[in-house]
């Protein structure tokens, strides 16, 4: 069995979970609603306010979707409730982020502006505060999203090995490279 299938979810208040005839399960929340089709060999049971995730066989295929889909329903019940949120901070000189509406423009040390548009299920905020490094908060109900999102920003500036310059996740660890020593 599955360690990560066989746990329950538990459904709290405001959260309603349904199942149609097509194995697309739907979840409410107060955030927002998200659908994911699930796979035939994979059931699904509802008791008061836990959800259990099984499977029919003990075929690798299956055995393998066990844990993903419930993982996958575990965050859009996660989701809808509270939420998720992603802090990014841009490292190096004249690294400037600012947010208007769904638009996001980043100036990046490149000779212009990159100008990001963003979903409207994920919104954003950027924090630009003296002695502080400049940030980007993304907020949104829909894991897969906003980790897509915060992956195609970070990928308009990754960090380098050298300095550590460009755009990383809050507490991400960067491995610098030791530079050229001179020889004497």
């Amino acid at each position: 069995m599955s360690r990560i299938g066989k746990l329950p979810i538990s459904i709290p208040a405001g959260v309603q979970v349904s199942i149609s005839d097509e194995n697309i399960v739907t979840v409410k929340g107060g955030l927002g609603e998200l659908k994911q089709a699930v796979h035939p060999n994979i059931n699904i049971n509802i008791e008061g306010s836990t959800l259990t995730v099984g499977r029919l066989s003990d075929e690798n295929g299956d055995r393998s979707k066990h844990g993903l889909y419930r993982s996958l329903i575990a965050n859009m019940i996660q989701g809808v409730s509270e939420g998720f949120t992603i802090i990014q901070e841009l490292i190096g000189v004249g690294y400037k982020a600012t947010a208007t509406g769904q638009v996001l423009e980043l100036a990046l040390g490149y000779s212009h502006n990159i100008v990001f548009e963003l979903p409207p299920e994920v919104k954003i905020e950027t924090t630009a505060e003296k002695g502080k490094v400049p940030s980007i908060i993304l907020k949104s109900y829909d894991r897969q999203l906003i980790g897509q999102v915060a992956a195609k920003i970070r990928s308009l500036r990754p960090p380098e090995p050298y300095k550590g310059k460009g755009i990383r996740f809050k507490n991400e660890v960067i491995r610098k490279k030791a530079g050229k020593s001179a020889e004497k």
